[in-house]
């Protein structure tokens, strides 16, 4: 069964995540995830993986490694270095996003990987790492 890219960047992600949580703190109720901003410090693994592969990988067409940054000296990711630009303009992206469903959606306390989100990354992106914007204004 030959693998898929989705495949292989979901178990890469899997594993990553599996390793966080082992070498994470046992003390006290810390979350297991460094350096969220954007996404509820409390979020399950699942979910992270759901809304790192939905809205990410499928609605911009990308891999981890274009906003996460290589760790020094390695070619793991550093998932809480904030080096690469694009992970800022995604938190960017992510609080337009949920501005937008709560304000002309009236979508209550939006939250990203919502199913009832009207706006996504996808809307715009269409799997694309930068939207087409050469349709707009027509």
């Amino acid at each position: 069964m030959p693998l898929t890219k989705t495949t292989i960047v979901s178990s890469t992600l899997v594993a990553a995540l599996a390793v966080c949580s082992v070498t994470s703190s046992p003390a006290g109720p810390q979350s297991e995830f460094k350096n969220l901003r954007v996404l509820p410090r409390n979020v399950s693994s699942k979910t992270l993986q759901s809304i790192m592969i939905d809205d990410f990988e499928d609605g911009l067409g990308v891999a981890c490694s274009f906003c996460h940054a290589e760790q020094k000296g390695s070619h793991k990711l550093d998932y809480a270095s904030d080096a690469k630009p694009e992970k800022s303009i995604a938190r960017n992206m992510m609080r337009m996003t949920l501005k937008l469903n709560a304000r002309y959606f009236q979508v209550h306390r939006p939250g990203l990987g919502d199913p009832g989100l009207v706006i996504t990354c996808a809307t715009c992106h269409q799997g694309k790492p930068r939207p087409d914007l050469s349709a707009e204004g027509q």
